[in-house]
């Protein structure tokens, strides 16, 4: 039971320190206002959701620690559940940034928004074969995995959008957007 505390508090900081990707460095001067604030907008919806997320799934391993049984677990499971599901769909809605890059950031978000759907699907299969004590711990494991994948792809779709933005907006973006400052790791 404690590892599987250990395994979702880790893939929560995981994720937080993924989420950081595009603070790294300083950019020089952004674009025009109205791209630069568009692109401020899209950067604080993108980092908006991933705190939310971020916060749920926090208080979901705070919840096993003070509830490690099955009840705990099941609770915690469906509390990602709910999470993970309005991440994605937070991610799906958000429109594409007003920077040079814009539509290659907004495919990258989009698939990064598909793969969470797909390990959401895993985490529900686990959820529903969740029964008994052995059920909630399988189950409890298969999150801990799907936390582990889905960091993985945020940092990975982070990468991505550091790569494919030339004119550094989106970093720019990202560094002043406020909803990132709480996601971000520094040294």
């Amino acid at each position: 039971m404690r590892s599987l505390l250990a395994v979702l508090i880790l893939s929560a900081a995981i994720l937080a320190a993924g989420c950081g990707g595009g603070s790294s460095s300083s950019s020089g001067a952004s674009g025009t206002e109205s791209s630069a604030t568009a692109a401020d907008d899209w950067a604080n919806s993108v980092c908006g959701a991933f705190a939310t997320w971020k916060n749920s799934i926090q208080d979901a391993g705070q919840g096993i620690k003070d509830n490690p049984s099955e009840e705990g677990i099941k609770t915690a499971g469906e509390q990602i559940q709910s999470a993970t599901q309005t991440l994605s769909d937070d991610l799906h809605g958000l429109g594409r940034p007003d920077t040079e890059s814009g539509q290659q950031a907004k495919d990258t978000i989009d698939q990064l928004a598909t793969n969470l759907d797909t390990s959401l699907q895993k985490i529900n299969e686990a959820m529903d074969n969740a029964s008994g004590t052995a059920g909630a711990v399988t189950a409890a494991s298969t999150i801990g995995t799907s936390l582990v994948t889905m960091a993985d792809q945020v940092s990975t779709a982070f990468q991505q959008l550091q790569d494919i933005d030339a004119q550094g907006e989106l970093q720019s973006a990202f560094e002043s957007a406020d909803s990132c400052a709480g996601l971000t790791t520094t040294s």
